[in-house]
């Protein structure tokens, strides 16, 4: 946009594709170069997605331009005042109004945009919330994602489009498996038949909003009960806790630290903020902060509950280790 800061350095183009691939990291990508020639070796490079680096915060991020401090997405699970621990993708309604909980304007309200995922997603609250502005268009599979955005690329507008097959590939089967090097084969050959039909004025950027990690069930630690007896809520996901205590925080913190040691960082919701790792967190979202945030630095998972479904999932991802937040970001087209 005319007047805007433009850190990428990008070109003026009359329209613009920007691809994300939910669960393709930077590391793992470079690691599966070979299955994946038309993006490794694209021109372009690597980005943070911001913390914590899960699904909701990041495109939240990436449709408003904000931290999570700003937009107020905080995590995969959050807490909200008066409602309790509250998944931010899919439990929409009540104090979590789209309109107002995501705080942030879009930039698919400020330019013509279309929004192209699974048609199961379209009238969703997270896309009320995250994609509001654009025009929503559905997809059932990859391909027929895609062929929507060459058919959008020929009207000059800012096209968002959403790919998942890549991350639930990883949380099932692990990134290091046969089933997501097949997904991300998929995906190159559909990104090189993309790129190929761009008209000459349209650029198209692939991006993510996180990497991953695989944790197997020997990396799963179950918390000892003495250190959730001052815990109301627990929030955020496996590799990134958000702890809401009842009593001195600080005491907490040194209680989470004493057991983990170095295995991660364990910081006050005052710490964090101090650190920046959300950006400048608005009075309005310091209360959906958890009191204490547990990040993974080594290779395992926290869990509550031994008999918690979620221990079946292999690839995971929520906290601060390079492998989880840096992205690719690569250029084609008119950007190239």
């Amino acid at each position: 946009m005319r007047g805007e800061p433009n850190p990428l350095g990008l070109p003026r183009v009359a329209g613009a594709i920007v691809l994300l691939v939910d669960g393709l990291g930077a590391a793992q990508l470079g690691q599966r170069a070979g299955h994946a020639r038309t993006l490794a070796g694209a021109l372009g490079g690597s980005i943070d997605a911001g913390f914590p680096s899960t699904t909701a915060t990041a495109l939240a991020s990436l449709a408003t331009g904000e931290l999570a401090g700003a937009h107020g997405i905080v995590g995969y699970d959050a807490f909200v005042p008066g409602a309790g621990v509250r998944n931010q993708l899919r439990d929409w309604g009540g104090p979590m109004d789209p309109a107002a909980w995501q705080r942030s304007p879009t930039l698919f309200e400020r330019v013509p945009a279309i929004a192209i995922g699974e048609p199961k997603h379209a009238a969703s609250g997270f896309t009320k919330a995250v994609l509001r502005g654009a025009d929503y268009r559905g997809g059932l599979s990859v391909d027929d994602r895609f062929a929507l955005a060459r058919e959008a690329a020929r009207e000059r507008a800012l096209v968002y489009l959403y790919v998942p097959e890549l991350d639930r590939a990883g949380h099932e089967s692990g990134w290091q498996s046969p089933e997501w090097t097949d997904e991300l084969e998929r995906l190159d050959g559909a990104v090189a038949e993309l790129a190929g039909a761009l008209p000459r004025d349209v650029g198209l950027v692939v991006t993510a909003d996180h990497g991953m990690v695989d944790v197997d069930p020997t990396g799963h630690l179950i918390v000892p009960p003495e250190l959730l007896e001052p815990i109301a809520h627990v929030a955020g996901e496996p590799r990134c806790l958000q702890l809401q205590v009842e009593g001195d925080a600080d005491a907490a913190a040194e209680a989470w630290r004493a057991w983990l040691g170095d295995a991660a960082w364990v910081a006050t919701r005052a710490e964090v903020t101090a650190a920046g790792w959300l950006g400048e967190v608005d009075p309005a979202v310091e209360p959906r902060l958890g009191h204490v945030f547990v990040a993974a630095r080594k290779r395992f998972a926290v869990y509550v509950d031994e008999a918690d479904p979620g221990r079946g999932m292999v690839g995971q991802h929520g906290s601060l280790t390079q492998d989880e937040l840096r992205v690719p970001l690569r250029r084609f087209g008119a950007f190239a």
